[in-house]
């Protein structure tokens, strides 16, 4: 039986990071018990893109981008093809306030 060699992360090449703090609006957490109510099968993808906001938000899976013309200055996440995470990103303080979650065409009228 031949072993599997797990790869251990090199201490000097794993970047230290802070890990982020979520913060909800009134508005966001209505708005998600609304939407987690209709999608009760969504609550556990959810659950782990917050996971990956508080780790890390630039990671590839949550396609975190800035907004442009009536959203400009906010930002997105995708938690799936269809459904999208409305947020604030403060840089400085290592801060995210989620605003709304829905479908893209909820998200974005």
């Amino acid at each position: 039986m031949v072993g599997l060699a797990i790869p251990m992360p090199v201490p000097f090449l794993m970047k230290s990071r802070e890990m982020w703090r979520l913060g909800r609006t009134q508005t966001f957490v209505r708005t998600a018990r609304r939407f987690l109510k209709r999608n009760p099968n969504l609550k556990q993808v959810l659950g782990i893109t917050l996971e990956l906001l508080e780790t890390d938000p630039h990671q590839p899976r949550l396609r975190l981008h800035r907004l442009h013309g009536q959203l400009d200055g906010l930002w997105s996440v995708r938690v799936t093809p269809r459904i999208r995470l409305i947020l604030t990103l403060d840089l400085q303080k290592n801060e995210i306030v989620l605003l709304h979650i829905g479908s893209h065409d909820e998200v974005y009228r």
